[in-house]
């Protein structure tokens, strides 16, 4: 295939040598001449292992050309990648102007050319900055219209710097967010060969992966450096201790508690993140990001008895009360916490939950109930259908096979609810849906 590669800083020179590589015609496009002077001699503009060798080998063979002239690259290719650096204001917002500027000459050039071009944007930029700024420039710029008369893509790199020519070759994935099919394809031509998943999603999922993917990278670290700092503090090896927490590939390096959903609880989580904040702030050791992961918890749950409360209802149906489903422990359930906030603000409330039977419950959770929240039995019922009928709006916190038929039978038009556990049919429900946070 041709293509041409725009900016040639780090991810676009690995970008232009690794498809020049696999056999591609490529076109690297700069405003700097010095790095396209280098180029033409076959040396790299960057230090990266096995870029200066695949460099020179791929000029050598004749398989790239570099230019300027952001219309000759357009023309002498069908699919252009855009590389191009969205580096940070003062304020830490995204100074966009080079990309802007590009997009403004890819449009022009796209305008004169006949045929359907294909623009990736692989510049890590928030989301909807492709759709909101990019894509409006181009056909502003070419007088064509995006799907229609070419393609716009934004494909995130997960290319890290020291082992990028490995990384380009074994990537987790290959994500491109799309709208347009041909495009998708086109795409699917140049990468379907590598060892991964080939993935088509929207536009805006695709912006926002790279950061979550470099925020979650972060938190991992700074999490490992935390608990290094409180073992050393309490004489223990945190290289042993975090060895055999990447080694529990079921709940600690896996999908687990990786899906947004509401507020966590229980008897352990809250009480161990408590205890290690104590012995941390004994010993002097600074936590700042265990420190703050209740203070999140709690922002968590506001968020969503705020969601409730806004909606000025009076009469509040509650689907769940424990912590987690299947489950009758109260103890730190954010549920609860909901529960009496209603009941504080003066909302009639019901609820249901068929784990939760008070006149079975025994030890610590019978003296968590008769200690903290007595009067909650008396809000508790076994009519589901009926709270369902009664209640103006409803908190979902159960999404078993007998919720979600009385939730699809008895829902009203009228009804409003919040889902707190990502029901899987909420398209047909009635009623004003709400997500606690999508």
């Amino acid at each position: 295939m041709n293509i041409s590669v725009f900016g040639l800083g780090y991810v676009g020179a690995v970008s232009l040598a690794c498809l020049a590589r696999d056999g591609h015609h490529v076109v690297g496009v700069d405003i700097d001449p010095a790095k396209l002077e280098m180029i033409r001699k076959g040396r790299s503009p960057i230090v990266e292992e096995g870029i200066a060798e695949l460099i020179e080998r791929v000029v050598a063979e004749g398989r790239v050309r570099v230019t300027d002239d952001a219309g000759f690259a357009v023309s002498h290719s069908d699919l252009s990648f855009v590389c191009v650096g969205t580096p940070p204001r003062p304020n830490g917002s995204q100074d966009l102007r080079a990309l802007e500027r590009l997009a403004a000459s890819l449009g022009q050039a796209i305008g004169a050319k006949a045929g359907f071009h294909v623009v990736v944007i692989r510049s890590t930029v928030v989301p909807g900055t492709v759709d909101a700024a990019i894509t409006p420039l181009l056909e502003k710029h070419s007088g064509k219209r995006a799907g229609r008369d070419f393609g716009v893509c934004f494909q995130p790199e997960f290319l890290r710097e020291g082992s990028s020519i490995r990384d380009y070759d074994n990537p987790p994935l290959t994500v491109v967010g799309t709208a347009s099919e041909p495009a998708a394809e086109q795409l699917r031509e140049v990468f379907g060969h590598l060892p991964c998943e080939f993935r088509v999603c929207e536009v805006r999922t695709a912006e926002m992966l790279k950061y979550a993917c470099n925020a979650f990278h972060a938190v991992k670290i700074t999490f490992a450096n935390e608990i290094g700092r409180v073992s050393q503090a309490l004489g223990v090896d945190p290289h042993a201790v975090m060895d055999l927490v990447g080694q529990d590939t079921r709940l600690n390096i896996s999908r687990a508690y990786l899906r947004p959903g509401f507020a966590y609880g229980g008897s352990c989580l809250p009480k161990d993140l408590a205890a290690l904040r104590h012995v941390a702030a004994q010993r002097d050791v600074a936590i700042p990001m265990l420190g703050s992961v209740s203070d999140s918890n709690d922002v968590h749950l506001e968020h969503a008895i705020s969601t409730v409360l806004e909606a000025g209802r009076k009469s509040v149906g509650m689907i769940g009360l424990s912590f987690k489903s299947g489950t009758d422990d109260l103890r730190e359930s954010p549920l609860v916490v909901m529960a009496e906030r209603f009941i504080g603000k003066g909302l009639r409330l019901r609820i249901y939950d068929p784990d939760v039977q008070l006149s079975r419950l025994m030890g610590a959770n019978r003296r968590y109930i008769e200690e903290s929240i007595p009067h909650i039995g008396s809000l508790m019922t076994d009519d589901l259908d009926g709270l369902i009928d009664d209640a103006q709006f409803l908190v979902v916190g159960l999404a078993t096979d007998v919720v979600r038929a009385a939730l699809r039978a008895r829902m009203r038009p009228e009804h409003e609810l919040l889902d707190l556990v990502n029901l899987p049919d909420r398209q047909a429900l009635p009623g004003t849906y709400r997500g606690v946070c999508w």
